[in-house]
């Protein structure tokens, strides 16, 4: 009876919802800069907006001359700051939350999350379930058990300010009547050490009606290998009843094919965009890709032309300036207090009407060792193309470039964990290579003009990525091994899982 009245409450809560969300679809222009008006508005009399003057800003085009686009080195001396205590620096109140997480040239990151910013995490994930509810017209995942794959939920303090992994902290936002069917324990979700927790998820979710499974698709892969491997069963026969997925952090695609196998039958998916700095975007539309950019959620949105970005005088375009089909460096103001951020992804439009958008990389990984800057999006649907032509299964991938060869021109060095190879290696090289030529016009000219020569492929063993992965100590959670880099490093170190 429970179960019932929560299903039907559940149809009603998520009808209401969408009614109420096609509001700000209406006008998300005009709302993105009334919104930037009314952080810079809040914020005038902070340290940082004395200094840069919000008093007078009263367009997008004087908050861009005034505001400078920023990394996290830009805003750490602030960040200091605030983490020793001290108010009104780039918020008017200290953060609710820091998200920690992890940087390559600034150490540990702290993501400030204030208390008008932490709703608005919990609301998109709320939104991306009620659409689907909605949608589908179907919440009978309510009446089961779910897994929302968290970091460590214990927050350690920092001068007062609690702090630590973003999904740790939503751990404690998520709504009551979830709690009760949520796994794992609380025990097993403060394991720090990846392989222990996941044996101890296994333990604790094997025997459960399992409706809702939430994670990152690496992950996701991992637990699903695990329970296969102990069961000789797919994942659709050990939980029957499981019917959504939410998925997030990286692009799902190259991952469905090996999903599709370890499921062994029909599952929604539901791809999210969130981050520490805000939850930007969810897919909304089940039938195309693309995910609904959050335009009322507390952020303002700019976009550099990707071509631009990290050079003096880069455009800096509002929402309705983007062109469908380029991609954009995404840069955010929050009401968190990060102004101006480069967060680092990656975004290309695919619909105006509403915004929607695909995540096509990040500003940092990118192969451009010879002029070509070869992006994720490129690389991703090349080799989905070329899988249509040539079947086979990925695990995981790495592209790095080949400066120095021991003989031949340089090239395009693909690291490959297949979980099945295509019948005719030489010839998905092949593909794969023309797949990339026509994404990429510069790759395309390095080619034909024997500057570079085609693409090699190295197969690695079984579980290269996760061993690589628990070398570095980013097994699990939120860590994402990086598939494009303009430098070897990553190469260097996957040499030895090589056949």
């Amino acid at each position: 009876m429970l179960n019932f009245f929560k299903k039907n409450a559940a149809l009603i809560w998520a009808k209401k919802h969408v009614q109420k969300a096609e509001e700000f679809k209406k006008n998300p222009e005009k709302n993105q800069e009334n919104l930037l008006l009314s952080l810079t508005e809040t914020a005038k009399k902070t340290l940082f907006g004395r200094e840069h003057d919000f008093e007078n800003i009263h367009s997008i085009q004087e908050f861009q001359k005034r505001v400078p686009v920023a990394d996290y080195e830009d805003l750490k001396p602030y960040i200091e700051k605030v983490k020793r205590g001290q108010a009104n620096i780039l918020w008017t109140e200290t953060p609710e939350y820091f998200a920690k997480t992890s940087g390559t040239t600034s150490g540990s990151k702290y993501i400030p999350i204030s208390k008008e910013g932490m709703p608005f995490q919990i609301a998109g994930a709320q939104s991306a379930l009620f659409h689907y509810i909605h949608k589908k017209n179907n919440a009978d995942f309510i009446k089961g058990k779910m897994i929302f794959l968290q970091g460590n939920p214990e927050l350690e303090e920092v001068f007062g300010i609690k702090t630590g992994r973003l999904s740790g902290i939503v751990a404690h936002h998520i709504p009551n009547y979830l709690q009760k069917n949520r796994l794992p324990s609380w025990e097993t979700n403060v394991i720090e050490d990846w392989e222990t927790k996941v044996e101890k998820i296994v333990e604790e979710t094997e025997k459960q009606d399992m409706t809702l499974i939430s994670g990152i698709p690496p992950w996701l892969i991992m637990y699903f290998e695990r329970l296969t491997e102990k069961h000789g069963k797919k994942i659709k026969e050990l939980f029957p009843n499981l019917q959504l997925i939410v998925t997030g952090g990286v692009n799902y695609e190259p991952y469905r094919d090996k999903m599709e196998d370890l499921l062994g039958g029909k599952v929604d998916i539901i791809q999210t965009f969130p981050a520490s700095e805000g939850f930007f975007a969810f897919q909304d539309d089940y039938s195309k890709e693309g995910l609904l950019l959050l335009t009322n959620h507390g952020i303002f949105y700019e976009f550099i032309p990707l071509e631009e970005y990290g050079k003096p005088g880069a455009r800096r375009l509002p929402l309705k300036d983007v062109e469908l089909n380029k991609d954009y460096a995404l840069i955010l103001t929050t009401n968190s207090g990060l102004w101006a951020y480069s967060i680092g992804d990656v975004v290309r439009f695919i619909d105006k009407n509403p915004y929607r958008i695909l995540v096509s990389g990040r500003t940092k990984h990118f192969t451009s060792a010879f002029g070509e800057h070869v992006i994720a999006f490129e690389v991703e649907e090349a080799l989905k193309a070329a899988l249509e032509k040539h079947p086979a299964q990925i695990t995981e991938f790495h592209l790095a470039p080949e400066v120095n060869p021991a003989e031949g021109l340089p090239y395009h060095e693909w690291l490959i964990e297949f979980e099945k190879q295509p019948d005719d290696m030489e010839s998905f090289r092949d593909e794969l290579d023309d797949q990339l030529r026509k994404r990429n016009t510069y790759y395309d000219d390095l080619i034909s003009g024997n500057i570079l020569q085609k693409l090699h492929i190295s197969k690695l063993k079984k579980n290269a990525f996760q061993e690589y992965a628990k070398s570095q100590g980013k097994l699990g959670g939120q860590n994402k091994i990086p598939r494009l880099a303009n430098d070897r490093k990553i190469a260097d170190l996957l040499e030895i899982y090589k056949f």
